[in-house]
């Protein structure tokens, strides 16, 4: 069965610029059946795509690719905002975990989704989220 699955901005970069370094990343992304991620996904993505363009890590021409795919990507997903709701949770969630701010909006984001969404998964390659995550 396809998944539904809260995608942050380690699974959508390295889906993205790193084809085929991760397959199940992007295996699982093309079957999901529902895709859902945080604005702040956009902005991210955004700013790596500005940060990658000032170095001339990657040719203008793979930027473009990438910006399209992730534009792709977007027209699926569920786009979550900001609210003050997620921004309260942010600063409760999993106290322990040593999360940096922007992980915790993304676990906070997916918290609140998967109370919505029967069966939501999150699909990250950052360990630290996926800890935190998992001592939820």
């Amino acid at each position: 069965m396809a998944e539904a699955l809260y995608l942050d901005t380690s699974a959508v970069l390295r889906a993205v610029l790193e084809t085929g370094t991760t397959p199940t990343v992007e295996e699982r992304i093309a079957r999901a059946r529902v895709l859902v991620t945080s604005r702040l996904s956009q902005v991210e993505t955004a700013r790596a795509f500005a940060r990658l363009r000032s170095t001339s890590e990657l040719s203008e021409r793979r930027l473009g690719e990438a910006e399209r795919e992730t534009a792709a990507l977007w027209s699926r997903c569920n786009l979550w905002e900001l609210t003050a709701a997620v921004c309260d949770l942010a600063c409760h969630v999993s106290p322990s975990a040593r999360l940096r701010t922007l992980d915790a909006l993304h676990l906070a984001t997916f918290t609140l989704a998967r109370s919505r969404i029967r069966g939501l998964q999150l699909l990250t390659v950052d360990d630290r989220l996926r800890e935190a995550a998992g001592a939820e």
